[in-house]
């Protein structure tokens, strides 16, 4: 979920407000409560993210090369917080001031050696974030120049500097702010997460050195505390699957256009509608075989990079991810036709 303006710098928050809104009417207790603030505070952040929008970005600098700040909110909402722990420093005690610097580092070095890309902006923006915000926070976000980290309410979310894919997911909505800047509403809206999800999962899978046909290819893994039926927040693999549970409802991801969500709730499905370009990626990387961050992460890279535009959608999208994998690996090649064929199964072309 992302709040702000359509152009330049938003908020994008990676538990989307229809988890949240499921929780406080079906949770009970701390839950339901943690649930009823997290959503008041996401629409407060949204009126700061306008203020802020007209300000010069004092935090957002560049450094050209690797440099990781920590700061430390204790419970409060002023960003960024204390100071704890910068580039270089010795490990903090702290697991979530250490999860949130190796994380972002490890996203860092990901598209600095898979994709020659320095930092966020490339340009060597210097990688921000704040852990503990608020009291039991369900979520985390990019606020547009750096990442915000809440404990979650520890009943339905654990801490979410916990899991490796959500670093990534957040981290790459700064990516498609200073690249196709995709507006966040329907079909574009959804996109953006979709870029973020693809490279959330890559750079798990990368970590963990995962071939596409052993990856899980879930967004949120680990996030949910025990005796929560789900394995993540979405399925990439298969959208609409990852979880079903009485206090979160179920996933509503749909996996083919026949489905896609036409409702207003969640932006206009930005979050819904994902699981269908989720989908075409997962089938292609499959398809394309090897570790999926080479050529299936690639044509989805430069066609991010240099081909999308903020209003671009499903149809448009696809027609230049293909074109990408075209001049990349060449016509005929395995690599343009698993695209093409991913993106026809799930009914886009």
């Amino acid at each position: 979920m992302c709040n702000g303006s359509n152009h330049g710098e938003s908020i994008c928050f990676i538990i989307p407000p229809y988890i949240l809104k499921e929780l406080a009417m079906r949770g009970q207790g701390e839950a339901r409560e943690a649930a009823l603030e997290t959503l008041v505070r996401s629409a407060q952040l949204h009126g700061r993210r306008e203020l802020v929008s007209l300000l010069p970005a004092a935090r957002a600098l560049n450094t050209g090369t690797k440099r990781r700040t920590i700061y430390d909110a204790k419970n409060g909402t002023q960003l960024p917080g204390t100071l704890v722990r910068t580039e270089g420093g010795k490990a903090s005690k702290d697991v979530a001031v250490n999860e949130a610097y190796t994380g972002s580092g490890t996203v860092y070095d990901f598209f600095k050696r898979i994709y020659n890309r320095n930092s966020i902006n490339d340009a060597g923006l210097r990688l921000d974030s704040t852990v503990h915000y608020d009291r039991n926070y369900d979520n985390a976000f990019w606020d547009g120049q750096q990442m915000v980290y809440g404990d979650g309410d520890g009943v339905i979310f654990q801490r979410f500097t916990k899991s490796l894919d959500v670093i990534g997911h957040e981290l790459t909505h700064g990516v498609t702010q200073y690249e196709a800047g995709l507006e966040y509403m329907n079909q574009p809206g959804a996109l953006n997460e979709h870029f973020s999800d693809v490279f959330g999962s890559l750079v798990k899978q990368w970590k963990r050195k995962q071939s596409a046909d052993k990856a899980d290819w879930i967004i949120g893994e680990g996030l949910f505390a025990k005796g929560i039926n789900g394995v993540g927040i979405r399925s990439m693999k298969a959208p609409g699957t990852a979880y079903d549970d009485p206090r979160l409802g179920k996933d509503p991801q749909p996996a083919h256009m026949r489905d896609l969500y036409r409702g207003r709730q969640d932006n206009g499905g930005v979050h819904i509608n994902s699981g269908i370009p989720n989908h075409a990626f997962y089938l292609a990387a499959v398809a394309i075989g090897g570790n999926a961050w080479e050529k299936a992460g690639r044509i989805w890279y430069v066609a991010l990079r240099d081909r999308l535009r903020q209003r671009s959608n499903f149809k448009q999208a696809a027609a230049l991810i293909i074109a990408v994998a075209g001049e990349l690996y060449g016509a005929g090649s395995n690599e343009l036709k698993a695209v093409q064929s991913a993106w026809k199964a799930v009914g886009v072309i």
